[in-house]
């Protein structure tokens, strides 16, 4: 029997092509990832290189299909889930304050940073200069997300401010690019659209938790009334995606849907007038069980598809105006974001910490530039900038947190 195409870059992709494709990638990613541990450097960095090697930017192995691509959404959403699962609730909402500071400084330096550098120093037209910006405010919560839990300091204090504030950057991310996508179609702001994803938004965010747990809870009657735990995980799973397509419904990034069921289903959540509703210990395990070993599989690919959408050919080295214009945005954004740090309470080193956590652009940085692009917002020099600025700011972040934070 012949096999099914999957469409991936407007080619079709035997589905055996796929198999062999995720079978390297898989394994280069564990490989890296080992070989970076073993020479004190976080992993995240060896799967996202595994990825620049197997690229377009290298040896043109793997293309990123859209294939890969879901496959790299389901393992940011998987992983999403379980840091909302293992969030403390009580910590989030003690720093909630100091993470929406965190989170609306750490947006703006940046995006404002970027369009005076773009606009005044490079003489970059208004719609060039705001997206150039708009690349610079979000951070890749993944990636965060992925440096801090490999470092153990993910239960932290300020690594929930942290996490609170990268959520509320994804967030922020999706409102600049919706607002950017409709200036640059009509040259002229549209406050009422805006207006109107920000209020959708907050719905989901007030709504959806207290909808994920009702829901986990009548799963938990289920399994006990047929005596079937193997009823959850599947459900479960049913419920993530759930969420993160409520999510992009409402016009929020559908890590958000994944997150707030995670923190549904935590146990240190609890629907005020309703104890009724507290999950049960048995549950929470089995939920536990069975998505940990899907995230271990799964969030590689999402880390070795932020290397595959790199495409440093594409960067012309030997062009002074690519230095200068890429070294004036690359101090820009650090400078934005470690700045971030420093309105939330803290020791030096929490600051220092805050602020390089909030560093990574990842994949959210390359959405940004391939709108630009597709827009024709931005040119292809222009492109190659943003594409070297994620790039360096996503593999220092690391980096500069292993030092920081490592054990004294």
């Amino acid at each position: 029997m012949a096999a099914a195409p999957v469409e991936g870059n407007g080619a079709g992709l035997d589905v055996h092509t796929l198999f062999l494709h995720l079978a390297i990638l898989l394994f280069s990613a564990k490989l890296f990832g080992s070989i970076f541990r073993k020479l004190g450097i976080p992993p995240v960095l060896g799967e996202v290189t595994a990825g620049v090697i197997l690229g377009q930017s290298v040896l043109g192995l793997i293309p990123l299909s859209e294939a890969i691509k879901v496959l790299a959404e389901l393992g940011v959403i998987l992983l999403l889930f379980e840091v909302g699962l293992e969030a403390d609730i009580n910590m989030l909402m003690r720093v909630g304050l100091w993470s929406t500071l965190v989170a609306i400084v750490g947006a703006a330096l940046p995006f404002a940073g970027g369009f005076i550098v773009s606009y005044y120093f490079f003489g970059l037209d208004l719609v060039a200069s705001l997206f150039m910006g708009g690349a610079l405010t979000a951070t890749s919560i993944g990636i965060t997300v992925r440096v801090l839990t490999d470092l153990n300091k993910h239960k932290e204090r300020f690594a929930q401010i942290v996490l609170g504030a990268a959520v509320l950057d994804d967030i922020m991310g999706v409102i600049i690019l919706a607002a950017l996508y409709e200036f640059s179609k009509t040259k002229a702001v549209h406050f009422d659209t805006t207006v109107n994803l920000i209020i959708h938004i907050l719905m989901f965010f007030l709504i959806a938790p207290f909808v994920a747990n009702v829901l986990a809870k009548l799963l938990s009657i289920a399994a006990r009334k047929t005596q079937d735990m193997d009823l959850i995980p599947a459900s479960i799973m049913a419920l993530i995606l759930l969420a993160a397509y409520s999510a992009h419904k409402f016009g929020s990034p559908s890590i958000l849907g994944s997150f707030t069921a995670g923190l549904a289903l935590s146990r240190r959540f609890v629907i005020p007038f309703a104890a009724m509703l507290r999950l049960d210990e048995k549950l929470l395990h089995k939920v536990e069980e069975s998505i940990t070993p899907l995230v271990w599989v799964m969030a590689p690919i999402f880390f070795v598809s932020v290397g595959l959408a790199l495409n440093l050919k594409a960067i012309d080295f030997s062009s002074p105006e690519f230095w200068t214009f890429s070294s004036a945005l690359i101090v820009v954004a650090i400078i934005g974001k470690v700045l971030a740090g420093f309105v939330a309470p803290g020791s030096l080193k929490e600051k220092a910490s805050i602020g390089f956590s909030m560093l990574p652009r990842g994949e959210v940085g390359l959405i940004f530039a391939e709108f630009g692009r597709s827009f024709k917002a931005i040119n292809e020099v222009e492109y190659a900038v943003i594409v070297f600025v994620v790039a360096v700011t996503t593999l220092i972040a690391p980096i500069v947190l292993k030092l920081l934070l490592k054990e004294e």
